[in-house]
């Protein structure tokens, strides 16, 4: 195989995953192009060949895969590449050390450490301090352990995160935490920026504020627009460089993290050197509160000046005079002293077990040493300005929101993955190491705080005790210039890493294709720089900035971090809990449980640290789910909540198999036979719109057909009818499967439907079933004889039946009844079938505003006065509102028009049996008997072998008396000789079956009744009478029903199952 042609094959597999997954390997179509593929050892698999690769190409293929990119490599190549002139792509070369450990450090270590670590320790203690390290620590190495599985478990497509979630856990998830992973990374992005600002503007060139206080209290609004306006201009400047190229942002990473490394490094020596020799750092005190440093020099109310005590600037802020009169004086400065003390007593000192305990402050409240002596009074409110204050109130929960960002990026090493020499090997390694690294920085550097520096210096954020100087840059050695400078230079780093990273992300969701409206973001400039992706993170990263503070920034981006997070735990959880046949990750230490402790402390993190931010992001993963999941493109990426939804399947399906379901649990489980023409069109698609109209019950829906022919050669037939039946499924709205049968003949592939379809205690109880339209003018009685078998067949199998008569006058699912009545004809107790159906049907829309009327018949010795009473009292129990009415029937006698009937049907089927007439005959004999029987009503409009469209005759004169019918019979006396020398059979009355009489007088009778109370109602629903034992008289069973149900618009003819389905108890 060509190198070319092997590299575009390469692309094709592991580009940005929006390829559908066939073949669990590559395309194999090209597998086959050389003249010794034919190998004469492997004669016997000539015929696999043409569509199965040789293991030896398979493998050689493999081999040849590498993993590309979605990094800034290929797109630096595909610039200077030429057109024809391919690279020879390198091959990825990074180890743990330089592609995991280092990336993830570099990360993990941010602007918490320098700007909030120190605040932290004081405010929260020294043992606080160590269980929110100890909580954020636990959340990240446990997620690691689940990423280290999900990572090892076949190959990594570049990508990371996003990538290993949505091929773990499917589209839906993987775009919800893919989007979710995107936010937090440019928030992130915003945090840093606001970080670097903040210790431009107060620690390195406070002269560069734009805004400035007006007055002593108006410093936070002042200090917030500055942040807003350079940090608006940082950002600028930081997307043009990644606009520029990326490549300058990669090659100064190493230098970034250099600056992180010193300055950790500074601070540990600091912390040495600070057991024998602490930095001068001196706090002044008044009573026991701090001092803001930058407004006097000397800390002292007085000094001596040539013999003179003058009041020094100290006493003029509080006095409001040069002179030593206490006229104006600050009562609490009067009445305490003026007191100096170390900021940082050193490591020697003790100092550690006074910063063992907590000490939370509300908004406004002023720095206090406790074991400070102090006269307690209240000093003047414009003096506030002097002393240090806490700017916002602390809590334990707020201390974790905004520690925790300084625990994220442990997904720097697999996000490169494209870039590992062995990325199975490295990723776990080097995540996990790198935790274990920062963890212990993180514990040992709350420690040395601890133990190290003052209290009061320890609470005060801004360093405003100590002159202005960053807290933790007072500990450092050789000079705080140390941390300054280099906190600085990484948290600008690591700014410019999260606006390079989180573009990359979006484009890969965009260029999987699951969310449609984020497709334009999938485009980018000519070497896939993601150009517009870039724009929208810039602009999300500035809402950001425009919040200014960066205590306000962290908890945000918290949220979505841990809610990743949360979904890396469960994904892994699931696989393992699964056991699915393809997950074997090569890194063995995980566990389920480990997963869900993960899981659970994510969550806990979450409300712990700001609940109503929780909801929020919660509330975005919702909806991204949902929008996913009804408007995305659909994906088969054998992800873990198929399999979930595989087992939960299997568990259900093995629990229903425990017993038949109670009475109270019966809902029509639908098998609904359809029939499809030659075009494999359905025929009657009014089956399937009744079916979801039933479909209140929330049952299962099977729609089953049977093709007639051999399975070898029909299978393409099939499965284009299998195709047809769920375009219309989907059509109908019917929530259901489809089953196609192949059989020789269709009597035999219904039966097979009937007898297999469904799956353990899933299995059908009802079959829907279409009337055989136009059976009396069909050539040939398969038509009908393959209706009655079916209904032979499903009361063998105790299986109730429906078959909707006229179905397509049915209304369609648009349609509204806004009145109207569905009368229910009650004459025999099937276990209450008729009942529930109109139930059912009176859940859908279509049928919600009709009135439900049940009938039943009384003979003439039943009380039908108190049959009412019984009816009636026995739907109130069942909790079904109906009217109630008993018809009687009178016992009459057999009138001329039952012997009319009977005596048609008798020689009609004669006839057909003992004469083989031609076409033309027999299209003769059909006139004939159309003009002898007038009465016959031609269904012509559902004739099987017609089109729809035939308009319907009128429908005929229903009573009959015997004068009307001897009169009839003179005028067609002509017509009646020629018929019977035709035949030359002369059955009279008194010669015909008793018992088709009498049927067919209960058929006219009952006819009669219904079509007199319920002529204009919107569904008429029936008992069907069973079919004869006796195969003989199956025409004439059609007969009979057509005869029950004759001038009724819709019928729905029911025949229970033999249980009952309905109870009156709770």
């Amino acid at each position: 195989m060509g190198d070319t042609q092997c590299h575009r094959e390469i692309k094709t597999l592991c580009g940005h995953g929006n390829h559908k997954e066939n073949s669990p390997f590559l395309n194999s179509s090209e597998a086959g192009k050389g003249s010794d593929y034919y190998d004469r050892n492997l004669a016997l698999f000539e015929e696999e060949l043409d569509i199965r690769p040789k293991v030896s190409s398979l493998l050689g293929k493999l081999v040849s895969y590498t993993n590309l990119t979605q990094g800034a490599k290929e797109h630096e190549e595909a610039e200077s590449a030429e057109g024809s002139k391919r690279k020879v792509s390198k091959s990825p070369s990074m180890g743990t050390l330089m592609g995991v450990y280092l990336p993830c450090m570099q990360n993990i270590f941010g602007v918490i450490l320098f700007l909030r670590l120190t605040w932290m320790v004081g405010t929260a203690g020294v043992l606080q301090s160590f269980l929110i390290v100890l909580i954020c620590c636990c959340c990240t190495m446990l997620t690691a352990i689940s990423m280290s599985a999900i990572a090892t478990n076949g190959v990594v497509p570049a990508g990371g995160s996003y990538f290993m979630i949505s091929r773990s856990l499917g589209p839906e998830f993987g775009g919800a935490v893919g989007l979710c992973f995107y936010l937090g990374t440019t928030f992130a992005g915003a945090m840093y920026i606001l970080g670097a600002i903040e210790i431009l503007l107060t620690y390195i060139a406070p002269q560069a504020a734009i805004f400035h206080s007006t007055g002593a209290h108006d410093t936070s609004s002042a200090t917030l627009n500055n942040m807003r306006v350079y940090g608006t201009i940082f950002l600028t400047f930081m997307a043009v460089v990644v606009f520029v190229g990326v490549k300058y942002v990669n090659k100064f990473a190493s230098l970034f993290l250099a600056c992180v490394i010193i300055s950790i490094l500074s601070i540990y020596a600091g912390a040495i050197k600070s057991i024998f020799d602490p930095p001068a750092f001196p706090i002044c005190m008044l009573g026991n509160r701090t001092l803001t440093r930058g407004h006097f020099d000397v800390c002292a109310k007085t000094t001596i000046v040539g013999n003179m005590t003058v009041a020094t600037k100290l006493w003029e802020l509080f006095c409001h005079s040069s002179n030593l009169t206490t006229d104006n004086c600050d009562k609490y400065f009067l009445l305490n002293n003026v007191t100096e003390i170390a900021g940082i007593p050193g490591a020697a000192s003790g100092i550690l077990k006074d910063n063992l305990w907590s000490n939370y402050m509300e908004k406004g409240e002023i720095l206090e040493k406790a074991d400070h002596p102090s006269v307690d009074v209240s000093g003047l409110k414009s003096n506030l300005h002097l002393y240090v204050f806490a700017d916002i109130a602390t809590s334990f929960t707020v201390l974790v929101g905004i520690f925790f960002p300084s625990v994220t990026g442990i997904m720097a090493g697999s996000n490169r993955s494209g870039d590992l020499k062995d990325a199975q090997k490295s990723i776990p390694v080097g995540t996990i190491l790198a935790i274990v690294t920062t963890s212990l920085v993180y514990f040992s550097s709350v420690l040395l705080f601890g133990a190290c520096i003052e209290g009061v210096v320890l609470r005060d954020k801004y360093g405003d005790a100590v002159n202005k100087n960053l807290v933790v840059g007072t500990l450092s050695w050789p000079s705080p210039w140390v941390i300054v400078i280099g906190s600085f230079f990484s948290t600008c780093g690591a700014g410019l890493q999260s606006l390079t990273g989180a573009p990359r992300l979006l484009q890969a969701i965009a260029k999987d294709n699951i969310i449609p409206f984020l497709w334009v973001f999938g485009h980018g400039k000519a070497n896939g720089e993601p150009t517009w992706a870039l724009l929208l993170t810039a602009l999300i990263a500035e809402l950001g900035i425009l919040i200014a503070s960066l205590d306000m920034v962290a908890p945000i981006l918290s949220m979505f971090f841990l809610m990743c997070y949360l979904f890396v735990n469960l994904a892994c959880a699931v696989q393992t809990l699964l056991r699915t046949p393809n997950w074997r990750p090569r890194f063995k230490y995980y566990h389920w449980a480990l997963s869900f402790l993960g899981m659970s402390i994510c969550l806990a993190l979450m409300f712990i640290s700001s609940w109503y931010y929780a909801l929020v992001a919660m509330l975005i993963a919702g909806m991204i789910y949902k929008y996913i999941e009804y408007q995305g493109a659909e994906k088969e990426w054998g992800d873990g909540i198929r399999g979930l939804s595989l087992s939960a399947a299997r568990y259900a399906l093995l629990r229903l198999e425990e017993g038949p379901p109670h009475t109270k649990n019966w809902r029509p489980q639908l098998l609904v036979l359809l029939k499809l023409d030659e075009d494999l069109h359905v025929k009657y698609p009014r089956l399937l719109t009744f079916a979801s109209q039933l479909k209140a019950g929330k049952g299962l829906t099977i729609i089953g057909t049977v093709i007639q022919g051999n399975f070898l050669e029909s299978y393409g037939e099939a499965q284009a009818a299998e195709q047809t039946i769920k375009n219309m499924i989907e059509i109908e709205k019917v929530k259901g499967f489809c089953q196609v049968v192949v059989a020789t003949k269709v009597r035999e592939g219904i039966a097979h439907l009937i007898q297999s379809c469904g799956l353990g205690g899933m299995k059908h109880n009802t079959v829907v079933l279409g009337w055989p339209y136009g059976w009396r003018q069909s050539e040939d009685a398969r038509a009908w004889k393959t209706f009655i078998d079916t209904v032979r067949c499903t009361t063998a199998a105790h299986l109730a039946l429906l078959v909707p008569k006229n179905v397509s006058f049915y209304p369609s699912n648009h349609e509204r009844y806004n009145e109207g009545n569905i009368d229910v004809w009650w004459i025999v107790h099937d276990g209450g079938m008729l009942m529930l159906l109109p139930f059912l049907l009176k859940q859908h829309k279509v049928w919600r505003k009709c009135k439900m009327r049940i009938f039943t018949v009384a003979q003439m010795d039943d009380n039908s006065i108190q049959m009412k009473k019984d009816l009636a009292t026995f739907l109130y129990q069942l909790r079904i509102e109906a009217e109630v009415e008993v018809v009687e029937m009178q016992n009459s006698d057999i009138s001329a028009y039952t012997y009319e009937r009977t005596l048609m049907m008798e020689q009609r089927s004669q006839m057909l049996r003992q004469m083989r007439l031609t076409k033309t005959e027999r299209e003769r004999e059909a006139q004939l008997v159309k003009d002898r029987h007038s009465i016959i009503r031609l269904e012509s409009l559902y004739s099987d072998e017609e089109d729809e469209g035939e308009t319907v005759p009128d429908k005929i004169q229903m009573t009959w008396t015997k004068e009307k019918c001897d009169s009839e019979k003179r005028n067609r006396n002509t017509a009646v000789e020629n018929f019977r020398e035709l035949i030359s059979i002369k059955p009279e009355w008194e010669n015909l079956n008793q018992s088709n009489v009498r049927r067919m007088h209960t058929a006219v009778k009952l006819n009669e009744v219904i079509v007199n109370r319920s002529h204009d109602a919107r569904l008429v629903l029936l008992n069907m009478p069973g079919p004869p034992k006796n195969v003989d008289g199956d025409e004439n069973y059609m007969e009979f029903l057509e005869v029950l149900t004759e001038g009724l618009e819709r019928v729905l003819l029911v025949r229970g199952g033999g249980r009952e389905v309905i109870t009156i108890y709770s």
